[in-house]
């Protein structure tokens, strides 16, 4: 329930402070006295769009800010879920600066626009034009059914059943999908796999390979190069080994007068042995080098057979290769895998579709089963509004898939004449028609709709006389079950109001201001009596307004 409304800097208003009760809040003023902006400025904290344009003064901030009693409609949990402090009154608050940018607050605590607009709807239905032309949208006129069939919480548990299908859903089309391309590719990756099991990679192969295939390749020349050394160091005639063995036969004889300290002698004797070593090594090597054409050529058939390899895998060495090998292994293992997560998802997906079934099955039941009521109550409605011989049909079909709600789509029917079939309600039904479709609608859910407050924007337009009065009539009684807040222009409805308030513009200085005042009880008898006679009000129209006033009373 909307307890206060203050707004600074907004449109047309510089300061304004309003105080609201429960029952039927009438507002009135003459044309472009700036009514409709009252609904602007309170839409801000319902979480509408803004920018600087709001702003009656562009060197300051527009604040808009409504307290609101809260305690009775369900909101812990929506506190809970956002973070913020649940007490029994709320303050909503939107501030937006010169430069555009726009802040959003519930308790003094910085809020999302989206987390203000959700608690918004929850607290305020504002009725527009705009929200007559929903008429004609199936989630609006589904809401509707729901509200009154009482499906909320198999709706709730609806949609959490549909959030678990659309997951399992989605995962198993993308598996599904992925499994497809890989069962494509099944063979391709077994030919690949069994060429690589086949080639018997070894860690490190490589690199023995090619150097092996440079030592057969060169075999020649390295034997005449290890025979020629061998020569120059072991042949008996003029070898080193030779030269050294004399040279340490004549130190020996000389050795006691060597310095001792040099160790001429026993520096010999080793560089003689690690030489006869080295000579000894190199005619081994000489001895084992041989050209070997056959094992040069399975050398090379290995290599190039690696090389090939190399290139089709798109590798540039073993090791990549290796690893190349490994990853079409687990390709293969996940496509075997693949399978049975692919058949578990199915058996899954079956089975929250037969739950999703049996939800939408009883949600189904619940509005076919409403709209005989709805129907019948409409009608009558809509009769004593000013159609005789209006007719209010509800055509609920079944959907082809899921939806978020249910498996049926609505669709309003309507006729305002005997002798004409019931057709789309949006199609057929004037401006004024529509108007009185929605007030019906909005009657029926008063005391089935847990919503605090209904804000209308000329509801009652299009119509005069006994209808007008018809209309301020559901209005005071939608009144008894929540707060209703009329914008109107008839006498006949503003008569109706527990409270009134007048709106009308001010001229200050170079400026133009839209004021509201709370008429007392006089006040309120002079306003109605303006809305029945025009400018010039008259002691008959005053006269005809206590009565309107004494009457709507009753």
């Amino acid at each position: 329930m909307l307890l206060k409304l203050a707004v600074h800097n907004y449109a047309l208003i510089r300061e304004l402070d309003l105080s609201f009760e429960n029952g039927l809040t009438i507002i009135t003023g003459e044309t472009g006295a700036g009514k409709s902006i009252l609904l602007g400025a309170l839409s801000l904290i319902l979480g509408a769009r803004a920018d600087s344009s709001v702003l009656l003064d562009h060197s300051g901030k527009c604040i808009v800010e409504g307290t609101f009693k809260i305690e009775d409609y369900d909101l812990e949990d929506f506190f809970s879920r956002n973070d913020l402090d649940f007490e029994k009154q709320a303050i909503l608050r939107r501030e937006i600066n010169p430069a555009g940018k726009s802040r959003a607050f519930v308790n003094d605590t910085p809020v999302v626009l989206n987390v203000l607009k959700e608690l918004g709807e929850r607290l305020i239905d504002i009725h527009s034009q705009h929200q007559t032309l929903m008429l004609n949208n199936n989630a609006f006129q589904l809401n509707i059914i729901d509200s009154y069939a009482g499906t909320g919480q198999l709706i709730e548990k609806y949609r959490s059943e549909f959030i678990i299908y659309r997951k399992l859903q989605k995962e198993f089309d993308e598996l599904n999908q992925k499994h497809e391309k890989n069962r494509n590719d099944l063979e391709y990756f077994r030919a690949q796999l069994s060429q690589l099991d086949e080639a018997k990679l070894k860690p490190g192969e490589q690199d023995e390979l090619e150097k092996e295939q440079e030592l057969l390749g060169h075999a020649e020349d390295i034997k005449l190069a290890l025979a020629g050394a061998s020569r120059l160091l072991s042949d008996e005639s003029g070898s080193v080994l030779s030269l050294l063995r004399e040279v340490r036969s004549v130190i020996a004889r000389i050795n006691t007068f060597l310095p001792s300290d040099l160790n001429i002698h026993s520096r010999l004797d080793s560089s003689f042995i690690e030489l006869d070593d080295i000579s000894n090594e190199i005619a081994r090597l000489e001895q084992e080098t041989e050209a070997d054409p056959r094992r040069l050529e399975l050398v090379n058939g290995r290599l190039d057979m690696l090389y090939t390899l190399f290139r089709k895998h798109h590798t540039k060495d073993l090791g990549e290769l290796i690893s190349r090998k490994t990853e079409i292994e687990n390709s293969l293992k996940s496509i075997e895998t693949g399978d049975e997560r692919l058949n578990e998802l199915a058996g899954l997906l079956a089975a929250a579709t037969e739950t999703l079934r049996a939800s939408a099955g009883k949600i189904s039941e619940m509005r076919k089963a409403s709209l005989p009521a709805i129907e019948s109550k409409i009608s009558s409605q809509l009769k004593q509004l000013g159609i005789p011989n209006a007719r209010f049909e509800i055509s609920l079909t079944g959907t082809a898939d899921f939806t978020s709600s249910g498996t049926d789509t609505a669709d309003f029917l309507f006729s305002a004449n005997r002798q004409t079939r019931p057709e789309d309600l949006a199609r057929i039904a004037s401006g004024g028609e529509l108007s009185r479709v929605m007030l019906s609608l909005k009657s029926l859910l008063t005391r089935s709709k847990n919503l605090p407050t209904i804000i209308f924007d000329e509801i009652d337009s299009g119509v005069s006389g006994e209808v007008a009065d018809k209309v301020g009539q559901i209005l005071l009684g939608m009144g008894k079950y929540m707060q209703v807040v009329n914008i109107t222009h008839l006498p006949q409805v503003a008569s109706r109001g527990n409270v009134h308030y007048h709106v009308y513009k001010e001229d200050t200085g170079d400026s133009t201001i839209t004021r509201v005042k709370l008429l007392s009880a006089e006040e309120r008898v002079r306003e109605v009596a303006r809305l029945l006679s025009g400018s010039e009000v008259t002691e008959i129209a005053i006269s005809n307004a206590r009565e309107l006033i004494r009457a709507g009373s009753k």
